[in-house]
């Protein structure tokens, strides 16, 4: 069964460090584009960053840049989401997300910036 499970989102104080997890199982992992989205309340949901299936391609969201880093371990099946610098407006349901070749979405993790 095909799922991913996101892992790391927590409560930090502004300026802090978080690293999410996603965990991608029943999936030919190597093939997919991926990408975190996040979702603050009454907003939309946005683009956070994008990582190619190999790796080489990152884009990130112009309101992260600089200060979020994402990644990924096809051996593990995973991609992360290093979190520096982190503000209140960071505050928002962070989700992982198959990107290409077909979508498919995670459950989401709750990251709060808040002191």
């Amino acid at each position: 069964q095909a799922q991913l499970v996101e892992s790391g989102g927590g409560l930090v104080e502004p300026g802090g460090s978080l690293r999410l997890s996603c965990a991608a199982s029943g999936f030919i992992f190597n093939n997919l584009d991926m990408g975190w989205y996040r979702q603050a309340p009454g907003k939309e949901r946005e683009l956070v960053a994008f990582i190619n299936s190999n790796g080489y391609r990152r884009d990130y969201g112009d309101s992260v840049k600089g200060r979020f880093t994402i990644s990924r371990d096809n051996s593990a099946k995973k991609v992360y989401l290093q979190m520096n610098s982190l503000k209140s407006e960071d505050t928002a349901v962070y989700y992982c997300k198959v990107v290409r070749p077909f979508e498919y979405w995670g459950q989401g993790t709750q990251v709060t910036v808040s002191s």
